[in-house]
């Protein structure tokens, strides 16, 4: 999995719940920001990872699996 491939679920996984990145960070508890397209490249150009911390959030919040997130990847 690379940096695109993870953060290309996010936006699917979203996408999938019919919810924006914002949306879906809101109803995780997280800042609404945390997801922003922004927030994935540092101002050096160095790649941000979401945490595990994050998915985890967003997992329990929609109710769906990890197994399910990997798919996003894909579609």
């Amino acid at each position: 999995m690379t940096h695109q491939d993870i953060w290309q679920a996010i936006d699917n996984f979203a996408t999938k719940h019919n919810m924006s990145c914002s949306g879906l960070a809101k109803i995780s508890g997280l800042d609404a920001t945390t997801f922003n397209k922004s927030k994935r490249w540092s101002k050096y150009g160095q790649p941000r990872w979401p945490s595990t911390y994050s998915i985890s959030k967003i997992l329990n919040a929609t109710g769906d699996s990890l197994e399910n997130f990997t798919k996003c990847i894909y579609e």
